[in-house]
């Protein structure tokens, strides 16, 4: 394995010894290569056009242009120095512009169709052919059908949203307040979180606004007052800054919707989704608020009689009401009072290395596969580690995956996995490896003890390896198919579904050991942790329906006042009303980060996640390797190269049903 800077050869084409110059060269080299290779396509004459010089030139191109555009655009999230980090946010606006450009050629497009119409198509794999079918809806879908003029609007139209969604995620990520409390501010929370955190010269505690700090703080600081001022300063990040952003994104969507002949920008979207209409997705999140509204009145009740005993107690005034800083005290509260769930004794037996160590095995056993950790590998900063993909029956390289689990300045604010070098074939033939990283920022170890998890956490962690894992296990023809490349509404369904290990006695066990004396996580710990899995079921997923009806609501409209509408829904829907001044929307980032009309996504997905496990793993065995294995070849593998609904019932042996998903949820069905 080659240690230098560069990656090894063959298998990795990722570089991280990148200056902000060979950033900005680069970029324009990949654009003018690129460029090159449309402009000889649109050139082609009607009489001219062969698969190999229009079609299979553009899936070659899209191979190279994937490769290193991801190598250009990645460090914005992860690189530690902040002059890389805005060369990289550049380039990803540059290469953002030059996609529009790419999408709006409409001599490209002619040619495509000319191919298609064509007997020369007849003879296109299945993989071909519906990248063909793709990438002349594609064409539809920006405008390629209509007058010039109105095509030009297009344009600037996605250049200008384009523009806007690197913004609103780069003010998330530089935001950088400190709050300071005093020591008396700080009870309730954990002697080691307190200890952990930064002082100033007058002895006063630093907490920022990212998840270590502001999770801890929302679900165990007891006095209220700090609750509010950490809530008021969360939901108020970049509020000057993203709110006019996210309403402009509105209009805009919502303009070039009108301009392409769709009612709404929510219809736009949903017509490519396995959703196919927003008709369809309003029904689903209206129906199944209805299914969940007395269960979450019910949990609303006793946080609300939690909260007058606690007032009582330490003589804090009561107002009879739950309000956004007691949302998350109290679920944690009926955690730990109804189901006897200590998170903090728990994550004692959650030490980083022994849950990756466990989690790692779990997935090598379920899919048939090896990691090999490699020593000294070229990376972007020292706390992050590579590992190769070895199919355990062939011994053939399949991929590599890089870790960077704990944050940094600057760093991506959340959890998430990117795809950075698509499995599939190079133009040779051969077949490129698949690379990805998982990207997180769970807490970080300190001299006395390890990184511990909470076990949402670990929850997280499995789910982002899930993503990782898909990337890595596709084995599509085309780059553009390969990975994650599936219909956005099933894309969190093949993840979700492996987070169910993380509530089963074995795999709990696989991936725990008391950090101190390496002791067993106790079964009555474990039976405890699991009856609580739908501990405040109806409050949460009525959250998460919330969000949902809230990007939709704002995707079928003209115009948005974001911070009204979501404070109407979250008093509607939660019986919650937002701290006032604040707009948490504006700290949505899913919303200018390719999940706009589409955050239903997540529910959507969940009724297939839990029609697999239930009716395949729960049934055959959650250690199964021929389910694995199974759930690996139909669900893993085809990438996007067949619609999800086609793999859902390869997978399952008829068609998906929405029993398991409500009985998951707590639900009489």
């Amino acid at each position: 394995m080659n240690h230098s800077n560069m990656a090894p050869a063959g298998v990795n084409t990722m570089r991280w010894d990148l200056t902000a110059e060979d950033i900005v060269s680069m970029t324009d080299g990949l654009i003018a290569e690129t460029k090159a290779v449309y402009d000889a396509v649109g050139a082609l004459k009607p009489e001219e056009v062969t698969f190999e010089n229009s079609l299979k030139a553009i899936a070659d191109s899209d191979v190279a242009y994937t490769n290193l555009r991801n190598n250009l655009d990645f460090p914005q999230n992860v690189s530690p120095d902040k002059v890389i980090r805005d060369a990289s946010t550049e380039a990803d606006k540059k290469l953002s512009e030059f996609d529009v450009e790419i999408s709006m050629r409409q001599d490209v497009h002619d040619v495509l169709e000319t191919l298609q119409k064509s007997d020369k198509s007849a003879n296109l794999s299945p993989e071909f052919k519906r990248y063909l079918e793709k990438l002349i809806k594609y064409g539809r879908r920006n405008g390629l059908h209509l007058p010039k003029e109105t095509q030009e609007e297009i344009k600037k139209i996605k250049k200008r949203q384009s523009d806007l969604c690197i913004d609103f995620n780069k003010n998330l990520n530089e935001e950088k307040t400190v709050l300071e409390f005093k020591k008396e501010d700080l009870a309730g929370l954990p002697d080691d979180f307190v200890d952990s955190l930064e002082k100033t010269d007058a002895g006063l505690y630093k907490m920022t606004l990212q998840y270590p700090h502001y999770f801890p703080c929302m679900k165990k600081a007891r006095v209220p007052s700090t609750r509010q001022r950490m809530e008021k300063a969360f939901q108020s990040r970049c509020l000057k800054e993203n709110t006019p952003i996210l309403e402009e994104l509105v209009e805009l969507r919502q303009k070039k919707a009108s301009l392409l002949g769709y009612p709404t920008h929510a219809a736009f979207i949903t017509e490519m989704r396995m959703s196919k209409t927003d008709k369809a997705v309003a029904s689903f999140l209206s129906e199944l608020g209805e299914k969940m509204k007395p269960l979450g009145k019910e949990e609303m009740e006793i946080f609300l009689k939690y909260k007058k005993e606690e007032c009582e107690k330490y003589n804090f005034e009561f107002d009879n009401k739950i309000t956004g800083p007691d949302f998350r005290y109290y679920m944690n509260m009926v955690e730990e009072k109804q189901y006897a769930v200590d998170h903090q004794k728990l994550k004692e037996y959650f030490p980083m290395e022994v849950v990756t160590k466990g989690l790692l095995d779990i997935y090598q056993e379920l899919l048939g596969l090896k990691f090999e950790q490699i020593e000294n590998p070229a990376v972007w900063n020292d706390d992050v580690t590579l590992y190769d993909v070895v199919d355990v029956k062939s011994g053939a390289l399949l991929g590599q995956f890089y870790l960077d689990l704990y944050p940094r300045e600057g760093k991506f604010s959340h959890a998430a996995c990117f795809g950075l070098q698509p499995g599939c074939l190079l133009p040779d033939g051969s077949r490129q490896k698949s690379i990805a990283a998982m990207v997180a920022n769970f807490t970080k170890p300190t001299a006395d003890r390890p990184s511990l998890l909470l076990h949402e956490e670990v929850e997280t962690f499995f789910h982002e390896f899930g993503h990782v894992m898909h990337q890595i296990c596709a084995q599509t023809d085309l780059a553009h198919f390969s990975g994650t490349n599936v219909e956005r509404d099933f894309v969190e369904a093949p993840s979700q579904m492996l987070e169910n290990w993380c509530w089963e006695k074995e795999p709990l066990r696989r991936m725990s050991k008391h950090y101190k004396d390496g002791s067993d996580l106790p079964d009555d710990m474990i039976e405890t942790l699991v009856k609580a899995r739908n501990a405040n079921a109806g409050v949460f997923n009525l959250r998460q329906i919330l969000l949902g009806t809230f990007d939709q609501n704002i995707h079928t409209r003209e115009k948005a006042d974001t911070a009204a509408i979501f404070s109407e829904l979250s008093t509607k829907i939660l019986g919650v009303t937002p701290t006032p001044g604040t707009n948490m929307p504006a700290t949505f980032g899913h919303l200018a980060g390719g999940y706009d009309a589409q955050y239903y996504g997540y529910l959507w997905s969940e009724v297939y996640c839990m029609d697999m496990f239930y009716s395949r793993f729960r049934k055959e065995g959650i250690m199964n390797p021929a389910v694995g294995k199974d759930y690996r070849d139909k669900i893993l593998k085809p990438g996007g190269s067949i619609d999800a609904a086609d793999m859902l019932r390869n997978f399952l042996g008829r068609e998906p049903k929405q029993e398991a998903f409500l009985i998951s949820k707590g639900l009489k069905v």
